[in-house]
C-alpha cells in the first residue's frame, strides 16, 4: 500500500515527468518527443511502425545511483534491444534545465506487454508509448494514489512487486 510519502513521491515525479524533456536521435540529429503530442517526425522515419516506445535503464525508481551502475544497466538494455530484433535508435530525458539527464532508447513495433515487461525488468518507474497516429502517452509503473486526477496522456499500470532478473546491478532503487 502506498504511504502519503510514496503518494507524494509519485505526485511530484509525475510532474516532473510531464515537464521532462525527450528526444531521439536520427542522423546524428535529435528530434524532440512531447507527451501528449504527435510524433510525427518519428513516425516519418519508420513508416511500417506501428508503435512507439521510449524507455531508460538509469535511476531505477528514479532513485539516483553511480554512473557505473547505470552504464552497466544501459548496456543490458541496449543488448535487450538487439536481441529483440526490432529497430531502434538513441534517446534521452532530462529536466528543461539539465539537472538530470539519462540516456533512453526509443524502440519501434515492441507492443504494449513486452514494452511494460521491459520497463519493470530495468525497474523503472516511467516510460513513454504511443501508437501511430497518437499522442504520446507517459506510462507510470505504479498505482495511481488517490489524490491524483486522471490526466490525459498518463496511463497507470500496476507495478509488480518483485522485479527479477540480470538488470539488477547492485541498484537500491
Amino acid at each position: 500500500m502506498l504511504t502519503v510519502h510514496d503518494d507524494l513521491r509519485v505526485a511530484t515525479l509525475l510532474d516532473a515527468y510531464r515537464a521532462a524533456d525527450y528526444r531521439w536521435e536520427l542522423d546524428r540529429r535529435w528530434h524532440h518527443l512531447r507527451i501528449g503530442e504527435p510524433a510525427p517526425g518519428i513516425e516519418a522515419a519508420f513508416p511500417e511502425a506501428r508503435c512507439f516506445g521510449l524507455v531508460s535503464a538509469w535511476d531505477p525508481q528514479s532513485v539516483p545511483r553511480a554512473e557505473a551502475l547505470n552504464r552497466a544497466a544501459d548496456e543490458l538494455l541496449h543488448s535487450a534491444l538487439i536481441a529483440s530484433g526490432l529497430p531502434y535508435r538513441p534517446g534521452f530525458s532530462s529536466a528543461a534545465n539539465r539537472s538530470w539527464r539519462e540516456p533512453s532508447w526509443v524502440v519501434m513495433d515492441m507492443g504494449p506487454g513486452e514494452f511494460d515487461r521491459l520497463a519493470r525488468r530495468f525497474e523503472q518507474l516511467a516510460g513513454l508509448y504511443w501508437r501511430r497516429g497518437e499522442p504520446v502517452r507517459l506510462r507510470m509503473y505504479a498505482r495511481q494514489p488517490a489524490a491524483i486526477p486522471d490526466r490525459d496522456s498518463v496511463e497507470w499500470v500496476e507495478p509488480l512487486h518483485a522485479v527479477a532478473g540480470p538488470a539488477r546491478t547492485g541498484s537500491t532503487g
